[in-house]
């Protein structure tokens, strides 16, 4: 699916007016579809008929496992289509930064250089801390070291244990998991 913000977000030359015309030609061909099919983004959303049907195939899906994303990665639309949710600090979509989603949600975020986390209020109960040690096992990344969740010392966070469950061990600065 395509919308303006997505487009603005990506720094397309010449922004939305420049691939316009080719999306209204796409639609004219029946390529595409123009209509409003996700509720929060802007007006013009122009979307593959299959990806219409994918859409609507999830809107009554059962929960799903959380994953974890780049925060960058186009397909993760925090920060670029939509905003960011509450939280204990300023997150972004830094390269070498993660974000976690559950149903399509963020759940948590952690910081370039894998020492900060943030958690966002729908993550409460999310198996976001098993997500975020997949980033080690998968091999995406070779360490985190969490020295502060949300503001606080990691060992005082509230997460503290969730993240000891999910393999993470006490370490000099916090809260560490190792590949």
């Amino acid at each position: 699916m395509l919308t303006r913000e997505a487009v603005l977000a990506e720094q397309v030359p010449g922004g939305f007016a420049a691939v316009y015309g080719v999306l209204r030609a796409l639609e004219e061909a029946g390529k595409v579809r123009r209509g409003h099919f996700v509720a929060g983004l802007g007006a013009a959303q122009f979307a593959l008929p299959g990806a219409l049907e994918l859409l609507r195939s999830l809107r009554d899906a059962p929960p799903s496992e959380p994953v974890c994303l780049a925060a960058a990665d186009p397909a993760q639309p925090y920060g670029a289509t939509l905003p960011w949710p509450r939280s204990a600090g300023r997150p972004s979509r830094s390269p070498g930064a993660y974000l976690v989603l559950e149903d399509g949600r963020p759940a948590a975020y952690l910081e370039r250089g894998a020492r900060t986390l943030l958690t966002f209020e729908p993550g409460v109960e999310a198996d976001w801390p098993s997500a975020l040690a997949s980033l080690v096992k998968d091999g995406r990344v070779r360490r985190i070291e969490l020295a502060r969740i949300d503001g606080v010392p990691a060992l005082e966070s509230p997460h503290a244990e969730r993240l000891r469950a999910a393999g993470f061990v006490e370490g000099y600065r916090g809260l560490a998991l190792a590949g």
